[in-house]
């Protein structure tokens, strides 16, 4: 029967006689995993952040009307001409409405789909931004800012005023910033819009709306729903386009395919829409990863080696230990449980440290004009990366220790004694 008690004040007396030596092994597990945990939690940090820039602002699946082709031409239509070869220049698109037909029932469907967190309705259109002589083109969205706000995160790109300052307002307007700078406008001003269809309009600006984008800022701006159908003239079922947010992005493909055949309108996913960004993100994962994998793969090694060279320096004390009496089992466990302490304690140092080092990044300023509201550098304190850092901490020393102390349980005391 093993007695732990004595295997283990065993491995303490080794461990504290040694403590130079063995500190040097407890470091070298403490600033892998501790180096391990900064870097994955800034990495995947920042990918976060990048990945909301586009996703916070994208829809699972976007739903309007498009202008296309007419896939059927007038000479299709004539039966004395189908057996022969025709050929058409200039196809022009066929004549198509912005507005989507029946959009309020097709939101309402869409919301009892048990996969669809909210389907929210917008109406765009193009307008003149006017000052004095000046005209500006832009786009003029209407939406429900509280619902943008709950599903879309609206308010992280909002640099004055609220979502809910908008949604209060009959005659509001959250303005792009770019068009704020370039026409001298503060928070409270009013500023005239003309949609193409003529007239023009004052509207009070309740607030700034930053996404980041220069190009995108200089031009958008956003209002109630109500007050984009008043501007165009327009009754109130009028909608040109449907945004629908699920809980699984993963189906928005089945999803836009399913609305496309059922209604007939142009429905793209997420994925489509950002198919050359899901490439980037999926190569900067790769990269995080793997930059993590090898920084916890060489600090394997290096414990492995420490370890290594600890035992064949109590060559001695293996030899006495066989000699009064303790097997080869024993004196593996003896040094089995001496790197399983190593590990234990680095181990938990590390994420101490990583813990500490990744807060200590996550207070550093950090602005950009991407995302207004973040102010500091984005850290993911995922739990899931503590657990691996330390279940990797257990598992380097575990197999650091095996394999030098299988080689120790097989040494002949007498030829180690006559050694010496």
């Amino acid at each position: 029967m093993i007695n732990w008690k004595v295997i283990l004040n065993i491995a303490k007396t080794h461990l504290l006689t040694k403590i130079k030596q063995t500190s040097t092994a407890a470091l070298g597990v403490t600033f892998g995993i501790g180096s391990y945990i900064t870097l994955v939690c800034f990495m995947t940090g920042l990918n976060m952040m990048l990945d909301d820039l586009i996703l916070n602002q994208t829809p699972h699946v976007h739903i309007y009307n498009e202008i296309e082709p007419s896939k059927k031409q007038p000479i299709s239509l004539y039966d004395d001409v189908k057996s022969s070869f025709n050929v058409v220049h200039s196809i022009k698109p066929k004549l198509s409405q912005k507005k989507i037909h029946n959009a309020l029932p097709i939101i309402s469907y869409l919301e009892k789909d048990v996969n669809v967190r909210g389907a929210l309705p917008q109406i765009k259109t193009q307008i003149f931004y006017i000052a004095g002589s000046i005209e500006i083109g832009g786009n003029l969205t209407g939406i429900n800012p509280i619902d943008e706000a709950r599903l879309f995160n609206m308010e992280d790109y909002i640099v004055e005023g609220s979502a809910e300052a908008l949604h209060n307002s009959d005659n509001g307007i959250l303005l792009g910033i770019g068009i704020a700078k370039k026409m001298s406008l503060n928070v409270g001003d009013r500023i005239q819009i003309s949609p193409i269809n003529g007239g023009i309009f004052s509207l009070k600006i309740v607030g700034f709306y930053q996404s980041g984008i220069a190009d995108l800022d200089a031009i958008q701006s956003f209002t109630n729903i109500k007050t984009v159908q008043r501007v165009l003239g327009e009754a109130k079922n009028y909608i040109t386009d449907i945004n629908v947010k699920l809980y699984d992005i993963d189906q928005a493909i089945p999803l836009s395919k399913k609305i496309e055949q059922q209604f007939k309108l142009k429905a793209i996913d997420i994925k489509t829409a950002n198919a050359q960004f899901e490439t980037g993100t999926t190569i900067r994962n790769l990269i995080t990863y793997a930059v993590s994998v090898t920084l916890l793969i060489v600090a394997g090694f290096g414990i492995y080696n420490i370890l290594n060279m600890l035992i064949y320096e109590k060559m001695n004390d293996i030899a006495i230990l066989k000699a009064t009496g303790f097997s080869g089992k024993d004196v593996q466990l003896i040094f089995m449980s001496q790197a399983m302490i190593i590990g234990f304690v680095g181990g938990v140092l590390g994420l101490l440290i990583g813990f500490g080092l990744a807060s200590l990044i996550g207070t550093i300023p950090f602005q950009t004009e991407a995302l207004p509201t973040v102010a500091t550098y984005p850290i993911n304190m995922n739990p899931l990366f503590f657990v691996i850092g330390f279940s990797f901490a257990m598992l380097s020393t575990f197999l650091a220790g095996y394999l030098p102390s299988k080689k120790a349980k097989k040494i002949d005391p007498v030829r180690i004694i006559r050694g010496q």
